[in-house]
């Protein structure tokens, strides 16, 4: 299939970039002008580590809020991702990820609909519509390189 480009849901390349505003503090941006700090812990911005629990939960929640609000629209929608970071052989890195939905739908047809899909909605999200949990789990090698211009 060709590499589509794409700033949205759909297939495609994605980018983001983000520049240093000061000592472990960043700015990132995406192709659709959003902008997100973050830094190394030292203050209130979101850790890298915290925007991967982030991107995780925040992918399924999207798949879940879709897939059930076809039938009804919660009442209360809330998701919690935890995750112990490990330091051992293979280096530092998150382990025990867990996602947790506390959703509920308003009473009638619609909401016990809604109500019935959930526990699917999240089995699908977690086997295969989640893009960021799918990329984690199935372990997608990362490429770093330097770009930087040479000297002189």
């Amino acid at each position: 299939m060709a590499d589509i480009e794409s700033t949205g849901p759909g297939l495609g390349h994605r980018e983001i970039s983000f520049t240093r505003t000061d000592q472990g503090r960043y700015a990132a941006r995406n192709a659709r002008g959003g902008e997100l700090a973050f830094g190394s812990g030292d203050d209130t911005d979101f850790t890298p580590v915290e925007l991967l629990l982030v991107a995780i939960a925040g992918c399924s929640a999207v798949d879940v809020d879709l897939i059930t609000g076809k039938r009804a629209d919660p009442t209360r929608f809330e998701v919690t991702a935890t995750g112990t970071k490990v330091r051992d052989e293979q280096g530092n890195r998150l382990q025990d990820i867990t996602i947790s939905f506390t959703v509920e739908f308003p009473e009638g047809e619609a909401g016990d609909r809604a109500r019935e899909m959930l526990p699917r909605a999240i089995e699908m999200s977690h086997d295969r519509l989640c893009t960021v949990s799918r990329t984690v789990q199935i372990g997608t090698p990362v490429t770093m390189r330097d770009t930087s211009p040479g000297v002189g």
